[in-house]
């Protein structure tokens, strides 16, 4: 006959045991899955799929929430991760005006944060409200002053912006101005749409009205094909330029031909096999493209899928060292991570090489940024 008391703490050492095996470190995942930004999440699902499971000697589990491209439901999945899922440390959200909205509860929270998303506004500057986020694409400031660069030098006095009506929009808009002005360039125009808008029509005759030798498009996924299109449609011969928002092939598909001969600052991983051999981004670039490629296909690695890729790099090497002095699950141990974030040095990635600081939560230089050229659908590098 059965004991029961022995049995009972049989059943309480398999429970302990069996908690004891359970992912120790968290990983709160908060991205775009569906909506208009889907285009962006969804190669970082595809790649968060494929971090390790296991860092430092501690299993990890990744938690993935969709934000639908939406706001107020990145804000609440961000509390969700943070009050109920107690994760160490959040990866997202896909896009500027999600990971904006998520600053005030991830401060609160003591949650250090790597952005998937472009604008500067996102860690800068590193006040209380920033010194837990952090992020991985280039950002605004850097893919608009090679627009400029690159334009100053085909000869454009005049340039036209047009841009999603957000927080991208209008941060893309400031830098580009900024910098077509050191470039003695002549800002004509600026006109403002909306994500879920089906045409642009009304703000590409303003544009077009002006006469302008170039126009930049400050939009991110499908929905920065509108403008291309509608110009192509009426004929423009100017240069036209795209944030790096667009460097994934559903863009090039919606965006087809109308896309030809345009041009934007991308990341390195989208060209990485026309980089010199020297390229700091090169080598990990390839060795992305080729495990994402054996997992999905050959021929749909996308720039957000990098961002993604390149922020498990900085998580695989801060995690070890926070290890070194707490335990996960503990605000001890987020606050580590997050030291151990901002003091990332010489870490290649597939963007190219990150060097943090206290005042800089991205850490990348010139090296991240390449500028292409959409030729018959392909990322081409430009001259």
């Amino acid at each position: 006959m059965r004991n029961p008391v022995r049995t009972a703490l049989l059943g309480a050492m398999l429970l302990a045991l069996a908690g004891g095996a359970a992912a120790q470190v968290k990983i709160g995942v908060s991205i775009s899955l569906t909506g208009p930004a889907a285009s962006l999440g969804l190669p970082a699902r595809d790649t968060i799929s494929m971090l390790p499971k296991e860092i430092g000697g501690e299993k990890v589990d990744y938690i993935v929430l969709d934000d639908a491209s939406d706001t107020t439901t990145a804000v609440q999945n961000t509390k969700k991760l943070i009050s109920e899922n107690h994760v160490d440390a959040i990866i997202g959200s896909s896009i500027t005006p999600n990971t904006l909205a998520m600053l005030d509860v991830i401060a609160a929270g003591t949650t250090p944060t790597i952005s998937l998303a472009s604008s500067a506004r996102i860690i800068e500057p590193v006040d209380a409200k920033r010194y837990w986020m952090f992020k991985t694409p280039q950002t605004d400031a850097q893919m608009a002053s090679a627009i400029a660069e690159h334009a100053s030098k085909h000869g454009v006095k005049t340039m036209a912006f047009i841009g999603q009506g957000d927080a991208l929009g209008e941060a893309f808009y400031e830098e580009v101005a900024k910098f077509a002005g050191l470039h003695k360039i002549k800002m004509v125009a600026s006109e403002r749409f909306a994500r879920t808008d089906p045409s642009v029509t009304g703000q590409i005759l303003k544009i077009m009205g002006t006469n302008p030798d170039a126009v930049v498009v400050g939009a991110a996924g499908t929905p920065a094909a509108l403008p291309p299109k509608a110009l192509a449609e009426r004929g423009y011969k100017g240069l036209v330029y795209h944030n790096h928002g667009v460097g994934n092939n559903d863009f090039l598909r919606v965006c087809g031909k109308d896309c030809n001969n345009t041009y934007l600052p991308a990341s390195p991983v989208l060209v990485a096999s026309q980089l010199p051999n020297d390229h700091p981004a090169k080598a990990v670039a390839l060795d992305y493209i080729k495990k994402f490629d054996a997992r999905y296909g050959a021929g749909k690695v996308a720039a957000f899928g990098s961002y993604a890729w390149d922020a498990g790099i900085l998580l695989q090497r801060a995690i070890p060292i926070a290890l070194k002095s707490a335990k996960p699950g503990t605000p001890e141990f987020r606050k580590a991570l997050r030291d151990a974030l901002e003091t990332s040095k010489d870490v290649h990635v597939s963007n190219g090489v990150t060097n943090m600081s206290p005042s800089d939560h991205l850490g990348l230089d010139q090296r991240a940024r390449v500028m292409v050229k959409i030729d018959n659908g392909k990322w081409v590098i430009a001259p």
